[in-house]
C-alpha cells in the first residue's frame, strides 16, 4: 500500500503540469487567431483611392484580379477570407465602385456585394449625328456605341417615345448626366426622356407658344441657330431674325441646312449651286423648318431662342474680319452690301467652298 501510494502523489502533478501547458498553448492559439481575424476584418487595407469597373458576368477570380493590377490592396489573402465568410466568392455584381484609401478588408467586401454602385457624370455636347452620340456615351458606359446606335437608329423606339426618326435628335438634349456604367441603351435613351420632360417645363412651352411654335419646332429652330455661330451673345440675336422670317412666311435660306443637306459641315462657302440641293432639309427650297434638327442643339441654343431677341432684322451675314460675330441687316440692300463684303473676303483668302 506505502508503494502505491508513492506512486500517485507522483503521477497527478505532471499531468496537471502537462494540462496546463496545453491550455496555455491554446489560448494562445485563440488569441494569435482572433488577432488575425480581427486584422483581416478590420485593419485598413485599400492602399490609394481606386474606381473598379466589374463587368457583367465576371467572376470572383476576375475581380481579384482586377485588384491586384491596380495594386488596390495591401493583404489579399484577408480579402480572399472576408469574401469567403460573406460569400461573395458567388454573388459578384457588375459596377463602378470607389474604393478609398483607408478601408478596410470588410468595407471592400461590403462595398462590392451590394451592387449599389457609384455613379459618374456623362457629358456630351458638340454632337451632330447619333453615330457621334454613341462614340461619346459608350465612352462612358460598359455598353458599346454599337448597341446604342442600334437603339437611337431604331424607328420603333423613336416612335415608342412620341418621336419620327427625323425629330428623334430634338429628344437628346447635350448636357452633364449622372448615370450608371452599367446603363443600357434603353436605359439611356429613357433617362434622355425624363431628361426632356424635366427640361420643358410651363414656364418654356409658354415661351415657345408666344413665339407660335411649339417645343419640337424650338429645337429645330435651335440646331440651326447653333450651327450659325458659336458665340452666345449672337444667339438670341440670329434666332430673332429666323422668328421673324416664319412669322412673314419668308424662306428661311440657312446656310447650316445646305450643308446638312450635302453632308458636309466643313464647307466654308454655301455656293448659289449648293442652295438648289434637292432635300427637304434645305431651307432654300422649302417654306419654313426642316423636318427635324441639323444638329442636337444644346441648352445655350435652345435658350437663345426661347429668349429670342424681338427687333426688325431679317438679314445676316458673318462679318468679314471672320471674328465670328455677325452683321444684321434690316433690309434685302443693306444684307447684298455686307455680304459682298464677306464674299469678297472669302476671296481674298482664296476659299472656294
Amino acid at each position: 500500500m506505502a508503494v502505491f501510494q508513492k506512486s500517485k502523489t507522483m503521477v497527478f502533478p505532471k499531468v496537471g503540469k502537462i494540462s496546463m501547458v496545453v491550455f496555455a498553448v491554446l489560448l494562445i492559439g485563440v488569441v494569435i487567431w482572433a488577432f488575425q481575424t480581427f486584422g483581416y476584418i478590420f485593419n485598413p487595407n485599400v492602399v490609394k483611392d481606386t474606381v473598379i469597373t466589374i463587368p457583367t458576368g465576371a467572376s470572383y477570380g476576375d475581380v481579384e484580379k482586377m485588384l491586384k493590377e491596380q495594386q488596390v490592396l495591401e493583404n489579399y489573402k484577408a480579402f480572399r477570407w472576408v469574401a469567403k465568410k460573406k460569400n461573395y466568392k458567388s454573388s459578384v455584381k457588375p459596377g463602378r465602385y470607389e474604393l478609398k484609401k483607408g478601408w478596410n478588408t470588410n468595407q471592400v467586401v461590403n462595398k462590392l456585394r451590394s451592387g449599389v454602385q457609384d455613379p459618374l457624370d456623362v457629358t456630351f455636347n458638340n454632337v451632330r449625328t447619333f453615330s457621334e452620340l454613341a462614340g461619346k456615351v459608350a465612352a462612358y458606359l460598359e455598353t458599346d456605341s454599337i448597341s446604342l446606335l442600334a437603339e437611337f437608329m431604331s424607328d420603333a423606339v423613336a416612335q415608342k417615345y412620341g418621336f419620327t426618326k427625323e425629330t428623334f435628335p430634338a429628344m437628346f438634349i447635350p448636357n452633364t448626366y449622372e448615370l450608371y456604367w452599367t446603363t443600357t441603351p434603353s436605359q439611356f435613351i429613357e433617362r434622355m426622356k425624363k431628361e426632356y420632360d424635366r427640361f420643358w417645363s410651363a414656364e418654356r412651352k409658354n415661351k415657345a407658344n408666344t413665339l407660335g411654335i411649339n417645343p419640337l419646332e424650338v429645337s429645330i429652330l435651335a440646331s440651326i441657330v447653333q450651327e450659325e455661330t458659336n458665340l452666345n451673345t449672337d444667339k438670341p440675336i440670329i434666332a430673332g431674325v429666323y422668328v421673324n422670317r416664319l412669322k412673314r412666311g419668308m424662306p428661311l435660306q440657312a446656310c447650316p441646312t445646305v450643308k446638312f443637306a450635302l453632308g458636309d459641315f466643313s464647307i466654308r462657302r454655301v455656293t448659289t449651286e449648293m442652295t438648289q440641293t434637292d432635300s427637304p432639309y434645305n431651307t432654300y427650297r422649302i417654306a419654313g423648318l426642316p423636318p427635324g434638327p441639323i444638329t442636337f442643339p444644346d441648352l445655350s441654343s435652345i435658350n437663345a431662342v426661347l429668349n429670342a431677341q424681338n427687333h426688325d432684322y431679317y438679314y445676316f451675314s458673318a462679318k468679314e474680319d471672320f471674328s465670328g460675330h455677325t452683321t444684321f441687316a434690316r433690309t434685302l440692300t443693306e444684307h447684298n452690301r455686307n455680304a459682298s463684303r464677306y464674299q469678297q473676303a472669302l476671296n481674298e483668302k482664296k476659299i472656294w467652298r
